[in-house]
């Protein structure tokens, strides 16, 4: 039997790291790349295709919720976990209706990692069992408040959120100033909310960034 071909992807070393080391644990398991950044990862995933990723939720650049909706669309083949600290039931729901195929937190052992890849891998969903009874009645609520949002006006609102200029977002997107601008003001309209601190406690409240501890 080939082995179960996995992507890493987290900002922190170290939880890669220790997610690595438990995967080594694990018969039929082979990491085959691993990075901290969201569009790392999707760049991984084009041109390694493993079978899993394991994505973490807050990444810089592109955050893992984005990253998970765009590997659903271009890339069905690969099948995602998301591995995150938080355990809150709307970010579960964000990540089901993105198109995740299973949901750990960070403090699960690791039997648990075995069974969620063993199950993802043969087509089925997998939640942290804690999660499980809470969940599956918001899930069935409908989409969160941000999904009014296009996948490139919420890209431009990670972007603010982390801090570039519009004219660094502008050279990272490869897009007009003009367009950038555009976005900006569409989402702000779009989401009631003006000025750059209300977007980021907004960025931060919907998990596209942590806030600074």
């Amino acid at each position: 039997m080939s082995s179960l071909r996995v992507l890493l992807a987290d900002d922190h070393a170290l939880v890669r790291a220790g997610m690595r080391a438990l995967l080594g644990e694990l018969p039929g398991i082979e990491v085959v790349a691993e990075t901290g950044d969201g569009r790392e990862a999707l760049r991984l995933v084009r041109e390694r295709k493993p079978d899993i990723a394991l994505l973490d939720i807050s990444m810089p650049e592109l955050n893992g919720l984005e990253v998970v909706g765009r590997i659903a669309h271009d890339h069905p083949n690969t099948r995602v976990i998301m591995v995150s600290m938080h355990g809150d039931d709307e970010s579960v729901r964000r990540a089901l209706v993105a198109g995740a195929a299973g949901y750990l937190l960070k403090n699960s052992d690791r039997r648990e990692l075995e069974l969620a890849l063993r199950a993802v891998a043969r087509g089925d969903t997998w939640l942290t069992p804690s999660l499980t009874k809470r969940v599956v009645a918001t899930y069935t609520q409908g989409a969160s408040p941000d999904a009014v949002l296009t996948p490139r006006q919420r890209e431009v609102l990670q972007l603010v959120a982390e801090g570039h200029s519009n004219k660094e977002i502008a050279s990272r997107l490869n897009v007009a100033l003009k367009t950038v601008e555009t976005h900006r003001t569409e989402l702000m309209d779009r989401l009631g909310i003006h000025g750059v601190a209300s977007l980021v406690r907004y960025a931060i409240q919907v998990g596209l960034v942590r806030p600074e501890v």
